[in-house]
C-alpha cells in the first residue's frame, strides 16, 4: 500500500469484514488481520485490524458505525543531518 494507511480495530470478526467490503467495494486498498495485542495469550480474544488506504475521515464513520477504534499509522520523517558544529572551542573572554 502506499501514502499514509489507517487502521480500524474491531472485537468482532463481522464487523471487520463489513467494514472491509465496504472499503473494497468503494476501490480501496484493504486488508484483514488478527491484531496481537501486549500480554494477550488467548488467540480468540486478539481483535481484528483493517488496514486500507481511504481517507482517515471513511475510515473513522465506518469504525463509528461498527463499534471499533481508529488507529492512524505513524508515518516517520526521514532522518535529517545534524547541523554543521565549530572545529575550534568557543572563547568566553577576549586577550
Amino acid at each position: 500500500m502506499s501514502g499514509p494507511t489507517g487502521r480500524g480495530i474491531f472485537f468482532d470478526e463481522d464487523d471487520a469484514r463489513a467494514v472491509a467490503a465496504r472499503l473494497a467495494a468503494e476501490g480501496y486498498t484493504v486488508d484483514v488481520a488478527r491484531e496481537r495485542l501486549a500480554g494477550e495469550d488467548d488467540d480468540e480474544d486478539h481483535p481484528w485490524a483493517v488496514v486500507t488506504d481511504a481517507p482517515g475521515v471513511v475510515l473513522e464513520l465506518l469504525v463509528d458505525e461498527h463499534d471499533g477504534w481508529y488507529d492512524v499509522e505513524e508515518q516517520t520523517a526521514p532522518p535529517t543531518a545534524p547541523p554543521d558544529l565549530p572545529t575550534a572551542p568557543r572563547r568566553l573572554k577576549r586577550e
